[in-house]
């Protein structure tokens, strides 16, 4: 099988990706388990890379040809498209970052991502580091991201949320459906979800839930249009989400967002979300919540549910030696302060997930069981 190749850019804009690839796609024949009828159980693969989102105009939840549907509590989106069952979920960061950035990740991600034959890419926020774009003609948008990614098997659909970072440019430059004129790759949103199969992917704007961002700005200036007022926004974000996971049939509910609700990374939990958000979490029987934010990658455990935590931030300025949480406590199950990325690989019953360096080599590798209790490890 032929390997992707690496393109080294010489001019690009320092830039942290903390998205979330995923690609899904429809199981080939041989990827079934045949019983004599032609039958089996269909098998979803996907891998998890940056931070990003799209969503469609009109509507709380709007439906997108039959797979995307916008969660947006102002009614504006942006809308999106897919028809596949294989996802995979890749974190990684974009060229640039300083002394804490290896251009290694997206070269891996490409080889990853045409072993695993992926279908499209999910990324989780702060996609133009520093301060997001100025506009949908900002050359940024180009330099770190339509020529970052080269591989072949990365030119798929990227499905995206808002990280903090986008909030300091023009925030509505990235909602924009122009940038799909430039690269048809390219779809984000606040707030929507994608179905596929047995599984359905709720993706949501954390930022808004975030105090500080609203009281102690600093010296950043954020744009909150759409969102304002704030708790109305939040309040219904909350009531649309708790009402669409209660609703969904999917077997597997994987929920992504840029901040962490679980972490000994820098940033540690985010108690906004702790408080807020995971709650409604634990009453819809949620297997995953994947998001970026620490520089790291990271698997931690819940003590009242089987929900996984699963930051996958470790695409710039990682390597850093930053641990909030001392002494690491038994819900942590795994840290690496090191640049990588995640794959998901999903079935009806099981999945395997993995996380890997910049050389591809796998630091953690877990198999859940949905017949077990998912903290119990096959």
């Amino acid at each position: 099988m032929a390997t992707a190749t690496p393109t080294m850019l010489t001019n690009a804009t320092p830039n942290h990706l903390l998205a979330i690839p995923i690609f899904l796609r429809k199981s080939l024949p041989r990827e079934r388990e045949r019983d004599g009828k032609g039958g089996g159980e269909s098998v979803s693969k996907g891998v998890v890379a940056n931070e990003a989102g799209k969503g469609a105009p009109g509507g709380l939840w709007r439906r997108a040809r039959d797979m995307t549907l916008s969660l947006n509590p102002s009614g504006v989106g942006n809308g999106g498209d897919g028809r596949r069952e294989t996802v995979i979920i890749e974190v990684v960061a974009r060229k640039g970052g300083g002394r804490y950035s290896d251009g290694r990740w997206w070269w891996q991600m490409g080889v990853i991502g045409e072993k695993l034959r992926i279908d499209f890419v999910v990324s989780t926020g702060d996609n133009f580091y520093n301060n997001g774009l100025n506009s949908t003609k900002d050359s940024r948008f180009v330099e770190s991201f339509t020529k970052v990614y080269t591989a072949k098997s990365l030119q798929k659909q990227w499905y995206s949320v808002l990280g903090n970072h986008d909030y300091r440019g023009d925030v509505l430059a990235q909602l924009s459906p122009s940038l799909r004129k430039i690269d048809k790759r390219w779809l984000c949103v606040r707030n929507y979800a994608l179905k596929s199969g047995f599984a359905v992917l709720f993706f949501i704007d954390t930022n808004p839930f975030v105090n500080k961002y609203f009281e102690q700005p600093k010296k950043h200036n954020y744009d909150w249009r759409g969102i304002l007022p704030r708790e109305k926004y939040v309040s219904n974000l909350i009531k649309n989400l708790g009402m669409e996971l209660k609703k969904s049939s999917g077997k597997w509910k994987i929920v992504i967002g840029h901040h962490t609700i679980r972490s000994v990374g820098h940033h540690g939990d985010t108690q906004e979300l702790v408080q807020q958000l995971l709650p409604i979490l634990q009453e819809n029987s949620v297997n995953m919540y994947i998001n970026g934010h620490d520089h790291c990658l990271e698997h931690m455990i819940d003590t009242k549910s089987s929900i996984q935590f699963l930051t996958s931030g470790g695409g710039s300025k990682a390597w850093k030696g930053d641990i909030h949480d001392k002494p690491l406590h038994d819900n942590l199950k795994f840290y690496y302060d090191g640049q990588g990325f995640m794959s998901v690989r999903l079935t009806k019953l099981n999945a395997q997930i993995a996380f890997y360096d910049v050389l591809g080599n796998v630091r953690h590798h877990l198999n859940l069981n949905l017949n077990l209790n998912l903290n119990q490890y096959v």
